[in-house]
């Protein structure tokens, strides 16, 4: 579980897809601590981690992960937003995220908004039934909360902090990022289906 709170902006080093794809990217996090087997997102999506080098984890990735976000467009250099896994007791400072990317949202307006940058994302049809006014969305990894929906399309503000320590600072009209709803919303649905 995580937070969508980012605590690292990492770079993709290195990438082996000669078999399932193995990506290393490099991280500020101080390497001692990350187990071999411990969970960190990557742009929003748990991965585990299968080595380590001096200023780098390795991850593999499965080609259903790849067809169903967006890792499977990184190259070298790409930058990652990271949040190792939610310590028992550490603070929630976001929502709970799973982790579990649902699809792929894309940029449809960037523009400045007061202090902030307005963006608007929009989502596939068979998603916007659980983006609600108000509500948390994860998209890169990074908890946000909805300012308003119309149809598939949403609206978020980000503050200047987030846009300078995660990957929104790049972002712009066309590119894809990892959606992942609520999981209070992906719940009630599948209530509301069972009763149906």
């Amino acid at each position: 579980m995580f937070t969508g709170i980012i605590t690292d902006l990492g770079r993709v080093r290195r990438i082996d897809r000669s078999g399932e794809a193995r990506f290393e990217i490099e991280t500020a996090y101080d390497i001692g601590t990350i187990d071999l087997g411990a969970s960190i997102a990557c742009n929003g999506c748990c991965l585990t981690v299968i080595e380590t080098g001096s200023d780098w984890c390795a991850v593999q990735v499965s080609g259903e992960t790849l067809s169903k976000t967006t890792l499977g467009r990184w190259v070298e250099g790409t930058p990652v937003n990271l949040e190792r896994a939610l310590a028992l007791g550490a603070e929630l400072g976001g929502h709970i995220v799973s982790g579990h990317v649902d699809g792929v949202a894309t940029v449809i307006e960037r523009h400045p908004e007061g202090d902030s940058t307005r963006f608007v994302f929009e989502v596939p049809e068979d998603l916007k039934g659980y983006i609600a006014g108000k509500g948390s969305v994860a998209l890169d990894g990074v908890s946000l909360t909805v300012n308003e929906v119309e149809d598939r399309r949403f609206g978020v503000n980000i503050i200047p902090h987030t846009l300078a320590v995660t990957t929104f600072g790049g972002l712009t009209v066309g590119d894809a990022v990892n959606l992942e709803i609520d999981m209070l919303a992906r719940y009630v649905a599948r209530l509301l289906d069972t009763r149906e």
